[in-house]
């Protein structure tokens, strides 16, 4: 090859190299915090907050209140006060916002048995470095396991599938150990 097509190849390279990083970089720039806030709606507020921090390992961040003209004003409620507590799966501030709010009502729909029996976000994954230490916790507090549960996804992960107390799926993935 020439060495003026060398030269050129390289150019080209280079350009085609800084549009795409351009572009992947404009893509996500509309964002300002790569963490989503995810908003649960339970019917029993220290129920679900003792599952998620007692049983999963969760740790409670803060809490905060909507006041009646929030709620009716931003949309979130017709004007209903409630209360909401923050979990994360450690308190940083690149982890996910767990937030649990409670009205002090159960459902209007049946508890799902499969993620199959609705629409909508159905479950959660956790990544956890042991699983062991939640089944165990998971165990003393008479959560059920569904399926057959745990169970081996290779040499190094098992696959763990519970239900919180709303019946949010959420499936745990690591080792046992």
């Amino acid at each position: 090859m020439s060495r003026q097509m060398t030269i050129i190849h390289k150019c080209v390279s280079i350009t085609l190299f800084a549009v795409l990083s351009t572009l992947s970089s404009y893509a996500q720039s509309n964002f300002s915090s790569k963490v989503i806030g995810i908003g649960v709606v339970v019917a029993d507020l220290d129920r679900s907050v003792d599952f998620y921090v007692n049983g999963i390992g969760m740790v409670k961040t803060g809490s905060f209140t909507i006041n009646e003209d929030f709620g009716k004003r931003s949309g979130l409620t017709n004007g209903v006060a409630t209360n909401v507590t923050m979990l994360k799966l450690e308190n940083s501030p690149d982890a996910t916002d767990w937030k649990l709010m409670s009205f002090g009502k159960k459902a209007s729909h049946p508890k799902p048995k499969y993620i199959q029996d609705d629409t909508g976000m159905q479950y959660i994954t956790l990544q956890v470095k042991a699983l062991q230490p939640i089944i165990d916790r998971l165990t003393k507090m008479k959560v059920s396991f569904l399926g057959s549960t745990p169970t081996p996804l290779n040499d190094k992960a098992h696959f763990v599938f519970v239900q919180d107390p709303d019946g949010n799926f959420i499936e745990l993935i690591g080792p046992l150990q």
